[in-house]
């Protein structure tokens, strides 16, 4: 089932549900309401017909045989008046002997047995014990009825064994009927309000979905041009932004592996090419001397071809980092001592300006060492002398390089960290790129300052590590 199907079915399943349970909840209750007020009226209509002219004092002396007395007629009479209100009553003795009812006297004369009234026997044992008790709902020819009983007392001390039986129609069951339609109806109309808000809602989630999902499709077939749409503020526009950062970031990295491509194969091409011309020289001398020379030549080609390819793999898939607590000036004293090795024979100079106390860090010490040899190596290219130094800031310790070269040009700075940015002739302009990629990989920061004071008047920047201490 898809999204679209899932979310109108949980939301029509849910409304009907709801529905449902409140009309059904509804029903009971008003059926129970109105069944009580049926019994309170039952009772009630019982005992007006009891107090009608004070029945137990007149019908307690009557016979069989008297029917044609003016008692009887008078009780029968008094019976009758109740007839708007009930559909009969009898006047009886505990053995279901009738006085006077509603009835003809000739279809139910005195002394007659109410034998139907066995059915309601618990009702009445209730109503001679307690006074009073409504029967359940029966049925006659088709119509709901129920009896309500009412004992007569004999003055105000003792209790007349006489009983009041008043039948009253239910027809609270029609409006029961009606109102279990209404609310039948008013669920199958909830229902189809909740297919069409459900159909809106879905559309309204389901849409965005299928156009971001038309958007995830082009860019898995490399149709990266076209910018994703965002969606709104909710959590489907924070996906739409997130797949938008995405694209970009996709198209800042196939520029990068092209421009990597590209750099590469012209990084390559000239240690090569000086070694095929070196080559062709080391074979056409037939000194000594001059072989052993140009084989150096040719072996430091080589080196820098190597270099470059480290650079290129460190840059492409740098190992991850092994943070261990470790003291700072350690890496950054091997990196200076290889650095001063190899700037020497130009009269350049590294300076360092450490504390005498141990600056712990948690860092990855070959990553640090190779952080501070690579921006001790673009010191010393452009400048003679580079200072580093190195003091805790607060949570953090901060690592800072700088030269006395002319700085950083104006036309860079605002790509000074992207790869294969530099204003060398030589050189793939991966350093900071690496150092920047070290410094996070290690919790830490890379920041260049234009206007911060540099002790030479060139460049500084500053690598923050967390501090172990």
């Amino acid at each position: 089932m898809t999204l679209r199907g899932r979310f109108v079915f949980t939301f029509v399943a849910f409304a009907l549900l709801l529905t449902a349970a409140g009309g059904a909840v509804s029903f009971f209750f008003a059926r129970a309401q109105i069944e009580r007020e049926l019994d309170e009226k039952l009772i009630a209509v019982a005992g007006a017909a009891a107090d009608v002219g004070g029945l137990e004092g007149l019908a307690s002396g009557l016979a069989p045989g008297m029917e044609q007395t003016q008692i009887y007629s008078l009780l029968s009479e008094r019976l009758r008046v109740l007839q708007r209100y009930v559909a009969a009553a009898y006047l009886f003795r505990p053995d279901l002997t009738v006085l006077v009812s509603t009835a003809p006297p000739d279809s139910l004369p005195i002394g007659a047995p109410l034998y139907f009234l066995l059915s309601h026997s618990e009702a009445l044992e209730t109503a001679w014990s307690e006074g009073q008790a409504t029967s359940d709902l029966f049925d006659v020819d088709g119509s709901l009825y129920k009896y309500g009983f009412v004992r007569l007392s004999e003055g105000a001390a003792e209790a007349s064994p006489l009983m009041m039986a008043a039948q009253i129609p239910a027809d609270y069951q029609d409006a029961l009927v009606r109102l279990r339609r209404t609310l039948l109806l008013g669920s199958i109309g909830a229902a189809m309000i909740a297919v069409l808000l459900a159909g809106l809602l879905a559309t309204r989630v389901t849409g965005p979905m299928d156009r971001l999902s038309m958007a995830a499709l082009r860019i898995q077939r490399g149709r990266m041009v076209e910018p994703i749409p965002v969606e709104g503020n909710d959590e489907i526009g924070r996906l739409s932004r997130a797949m938008e950062r995405m694209r970009v970031g996709l198209i800042d990295q196939r520029r990068q592996m092209e421009l990597m491509v590209a750099q590469v194969a012209h990084e390559i091409r000239n240690p090569l090419g000086g070694i095929e011309l070196l080559s062709s020289a080391v074979a056409d001398s037939d000194d000594p001397e001059e072989r052993r020379r140009v084989i150096g030549k040719i072996r430091g080609e080589v080196t820098a071809l190597n270099d470059i390819i480290n650079d290129f793999l460190e840059f492409a898939r740098p190992a991850p980092a092994t943070r261990e607590p470790h003291d700072l000036r350690d890496p950054i004293r091997d990196a200076a001592e290889i650095v001063q090795a190899e700037i020497a024979p130009k009269d350049k100079a590294i300076h360092l300006e450490l504390p005498s106390e141990p600056l712990p860090v948690l860092a990855d010490r070959g990553h640090i060492k190779r952080l501070v040899l690579n921006l001790m190596r673009n010191g010393a290219q452009a400048g003679q002398n580079v200072w580093v130094r190195a003091r805790p800031e607060g949570e953090r310790v901060m690592v800072a390089v700088g030269d006395d070269g002319p700085g950083v040009p104006l036309d860079l700075r605002e790509r000074l960290f992207e790869p294969f940015v530099t204003d060398k002739e030589q050189g793939a302009g991966l350093g900071l790129a690496i150092v920047k990629k070290l410094a996070e990989a290690n919790a830490g920061q890379l920041e260049w300052d234009p206007e911060a004071a540099v002790p030479g008047g060139g460049a500084e920047f500053r690598v923050y590590l967390e501090s172990a201490s």
